[in-house]
């Protein structure tokens, strides 16, 4: 069963997303803004990390770059509402692996399934 930080500020969307997880067999923790995902990371192993970018505290981008520079070498999905080709990359650029876009469509498991089997 794989671990999942679920790194989101928004309820309405971490309670979805972890019912969600849950339901397809993944062991699920939650962080409401990267300050909390940066000290959770160092202290566990995660199999994936899905990252919000937009949040208080310390957004996405930082708390990737932050742990990129601190030697996380584990996989870091951006989740993101921007769809945005320069966001993509930014995202990318800040040491994400992967970037889905909200709204989280149906194949979202599908989507983590597909990225965890090519690791």
């Amino acid at each position: 069963m794989p671990h999942i930080l679920l790194v989101e500020d928004d309820e309405m969307v971490s309670r979805m997303l972890h019912l969600r997880l849950k339901v397809a067999g993944y062991d699920i923790e939650l962080a409401f803004n990267g300050q909390e995902a940066v000290e959770k990371a160092q202290m566990h192993n995660y199999d994936l990390i899905l990252m919000d970018m937009h949040m208080p505290v310390l957004d996405g981008h930082e708390a990737t770059r932050v742990l990129r520079k601190n030697g996380y070498t584990g996989l870091i999905i951006a989740v993101t509402a921007s769809a945005l080709s320069q966001d993509c990359e930014k995202a990318i650029r800040s040491g994400c692996n992967h970037h889905i876009p909200k709204p989280i469509g149906p194949n979202f498991e599908q989507q983590l399934d597909n990225i965890l089997n090519k690791q």
